[in-house]
């Protein structure tokens, strides 16, 4: 199967990354765990990438743009979880040890997928017609 435009980016390819080292880690988790904060985490770390994916077929660059600042905010969310997890110990070292450099390298890479998004438009719009 072709990959869609969203596939390419790699902002996209990185939310992938991170929801699914987020789901293979809240897989070994209790009953109860995996039911209240894992849910909220699986569903969080999905969304980043589902919002991505969502402001491309949007076709428009404002409705784009938008839809980045919603997959910002589930990172935001994200985060918050997994701090919520490490801090009742679901996590362990070695978990954070592979999400972290995800995060870290994800959060500036939506940023600048962001300020990238309209720029020929923009562009094209400030040049003068001959």
């Amino acid at each position: 199967m072709a990959r869609t435009a969203f596939e390419n980016l790699r902002v996209y390819r990185l939310a992938e990354a991170l929801a699914d080292e987020i789901w293979s880690i809240v897989q070994k988790w209790d009953s109860f765990a995996r039911h209240t904060v894992g849910e909220q985490l699986v569903n969080a770390a999905d969304s980043i990438g589902a919002n991505i994916a969502e402001g491309v077929g949007r076709g428009t660059y404002k409705e784009n743009r938008r839809f980045v600042r919603v997959a910002r905010g589930s990172l935001n969310e994200t985060q918050h979880f997994l701090r919520r997890a490490y801090c009742r110990r679901l996590m362990t070292e070695q978990d954070v040890t592979k999400l972290k450099p995800i995060v870290d390298e994800l959060a500036p890479s939506l940023n600048a997928y962001l300020a990238s998004i309209g720029t020929q438009r923009r562009e094209a719009k400030e040049k003068p017609r001959p």
